[in-house]
C-alpha cells in the first residue's frame, strides 16, 4: 500500500482522471480521497457517488441534475453532482455497472465538459471537474462482451492504480486493527495469538471484513483482551486449513464460494449482508449463483444444501435473486459433461457432497 499511496501522490499534483481498480472492500474509495485531499482541488467539494446505487433514469438526475417539471415529482430545480463537484472532484464508484445509455452521456462530458439537465432544453453549462473512476470488475472483459464502452473506456483509464487484496498485503493488518479499534472507542487489544489468526485469515471482504470482525469483537469481548475464542468461527478454524490457501489472486466470487462450501460463511448472514453493504455487486452475486449450479448441475434447490440454506427458503432465496436480477439460466448447467471452469469441490465439504446427491436423486427446480 505505501507503494500505491506513494503514486497516488504523485499523480495528485496534476489533473489527470485516476482510474481505481480492485475487489470489494479494499479501499478503492480512500484512495479516491487521497489523491483528492493533495491536489490543488483540496479546498474544493469531493462528491462521491456510488453508480450501481441508482437505476439509471434516476443515475441520470444525480449526475447531472433536472429542471423544475422535467418528470413527475419534479417541483424544482436540482443541481446535479457534476455542477456540486464544479473546480472540485467527482468520484464514481461501481463505474463498470453504468448502463451503455449512461456511459454515453458520461462520454459526451468528459469530451466537451458540458452538461445538459435532464428537461433543461437547450441549455447547457461547462464545468470544471476532476474525475476519478474505479471499478471492481475487468472492464477489458466488459468491452469484449459489449457491456462497457471502449471508448469511454480509454478516456477514464489515463492514470490506473491497482489496490491489492488484504491477502496480499498482510503487513498491513496489525496497523488496521489498530486503527479500528481506536475508532471503537472501546479499552481493548487483540493478543498475539488474536492477531496471528487474523494474519492468517484470507479476507475475502477486505479492510471491510477486518473492520466487521474487529468492531464485532471489541464490542462482545468480556475483558480487556481479546484472544483467539473471541473471535469468529471462520477465521479461528483458518489455521487448521479447513479453508484454502492458494497463493494465486482469485475473484471475490471464488473466495465466498468456498467459505460458503466449507461451512466457515453462512449466505443469509454473511453473503446477504456483503451485498446489502454493496461489498460485492450483482455479477460477483450472479458468478457466486454460477459456481454453484455447476455443482449442481442447474439444480437450485440442491444450491440450498450447498449454501448451508433449509429447504423452507427456497422462494426466499429465489425472490432475493430475482429481485437484485441475479437469476442465472440453469439450463446451460444441465450438460453431463463438466464445462471450463466448473467446480471441482474441495476435499470431503460436507455441503457439496449432500448437493452433488441431491443433484443426482431429485429432479432439477428451476
Amino acid at each position: 500500500m505505501r507503494e500505491v499511496c506513494a503514486t497516488a501522490a504523485r499523480v495528485a499534483a496534476g489533473d489527470g482522471k485516476v482510474f481505481i481498480t480492485g475487489e470489494s472492500g479494499v479501499g478503492k474509495d480512500l484512495i479516491a480521497q487521497y489523491v483528492h485531499a493533495r491536489s490543488t482541488r483540496a479546498a474544493r467539494r469531493y462528491v462521491a457517488v456510488n453508480c450501481a446505487a441508482f437505476p439509471e433514469t434516476l443515475l441520470e438526475t444525480e449526475l447531472f441534475g433536472h429542471a423544475k417539471g422535467s418528470f413527475t415529482g419534479a417541483y424544482r430545480d436540482r443541481l446535479g453532482r457534476l455542477e456540486q463537484a464544479h473546480q472540485g472532484t467527482l468520484f464514481l464508484d461501481e463505474v463498470g455497472e453504468m448502463s451503455l445509455r449512461m456511459q454515453a452521456h458520461l462520454l459526451r462530458f468528459l469530451e466537451s465538459g458540458e452538461i445538459q439537465a435532464v428537461g433543461g432544453g437547450a441549455t447547457t453549462s461547462r464545468l470544471d471537474v476532476r474525475i476519478i473512476t474505479a471499478t471492481n470488475r475487468d472492464l477489458t472483459d466488459r468491452v469484449a462482451s459489449g457491456h462497457f464502452r471502449e471508448d469511454l473506456l480509454y478516456r477514464i483509464k489515463v492514470i490506473h492504480l491497482h489496490v491489492p487484496p488484504l491477502r496480499e498485503r498482510r503487513e498491513d493488518i496489525r496497523p488496521l486493527v489498530a486503527r479500528a479499534v481506536t475508532r471503537t472507542g472501546r479499552p481493548v487489544r487483540l493478543n498475539e495469538e488474536a492477531l496471528e489468526a487474523l494474519e492468517r485469515h484470507r479476507w475475502p471482504g477486505n479492510v471491510r471484513e477486518l473492520q466487521n470482525v474487529v468492531e464485532r469483537v471489541a464490542w462482545m469481548s468480556k475483558s480487556d483482551e481479546v484472544t483467539v475464542a473471541d473471535l469468529p468461527e471462520e477465521i479461528r478454524l483458518a489455521p487448521h486449513g479447513l479453508l484454502p490457501k492458494r497463493e494465486r489472486r482469485r475473484q471475490l466470487a471464488h473466495e465466498l464460494y468456498d467459505a460458503l462450501v466449507g461451512g466457515h460463511y453462512g449466505f443469509w448472514n454473511h453473503i446477504h449482508a456483503l451485498f446489502l453493504s454493496r461489498d460485492m455487486t450483482r455479477h460477483d452475486l450472479r458468478q457466486l449463483v454460477r459456481r454453484g449450479l455447476t455443482t449442481t448441475r442447474g439444480n437450485y434447490r440442491a444450491l440450498l444444501t450447498l449454501f448451508g440454506m433449509h429447504e423452507s427458503q427456497y422462494k426466499r432465496f429465489m425472490n432475493f435473486l430475482s429481485a437484485h436480477e441475479c437469476v442465472v439460466d440453469f439450463r446451460e448447467f444441465r450438460g453431463g459433461s463438466n464445462e471450463e471452469g466448473a467446480i471441482t469441490p474441495m476435499a470431503s465439504p460436507p455441503r457439496a457432497a449432500k448437493a452433488a446427491s441431491r443433484s443426482r436423486s431429485a429432479e432439477p427446480a428451476a
